[in-house]
């Protein structure tokens, strides 16, 4: 799905001065611990979440993913757009919640790019 039309389906804001016209999302997480992005989001995905800190961008850094999605209108802080832009991570906002987001994006044939990790809360 190009990132254009995630945006328009979700309603976003592009809050970084990039174009979304040639950006390929393959598929999405939606997670608020960037350690769980960390060890089970698959490359060339959209994360959507509602954490706003200049972290999300790092991890995303790390993580090969290819633009973030904040939901519940959340806007980051400018020392985050400043990272995202000069990293080259577009940043949308939504007024979604996190659950409708995946929902319409599911919906629309994007999958899940979470990947299966060992449950480390067994007991």
């Amino acid at each position: 799905m190009k990132l254009k039309k995630l945006i328009e389906l979700i309603e976003g804001n592009l809050l970084t001065d990039h174009s979304t016209d040639n950006i390929e999302i393959k598929g999405a997480m939606g997670a608020d611990l960037m350690s769980d992005v960390l060890t089970s989001i698959k490359p060339e995905s959209v994360l959507l979440t509602g954490l706003c800190n200049p972290q999300v961008v790092r991890t995303a850094q790390i993580a090969d993913i290819r633009a973030i999605v904040f939901v519940r209108g959340k806007n980051p802080a400018q020392e985050a757009i400043n990272l995202a832009n000069e990293e080259n991570i577009p940043l949308i906002t939504t007024t979604l919640g996190l659950f409708d987001t995946c929902g319409i994006l599911f919906q629309e044939g994007l999958p899940s790019f979470e990947t299966q990790t060992e449950d480390d809360c067994a007991p």
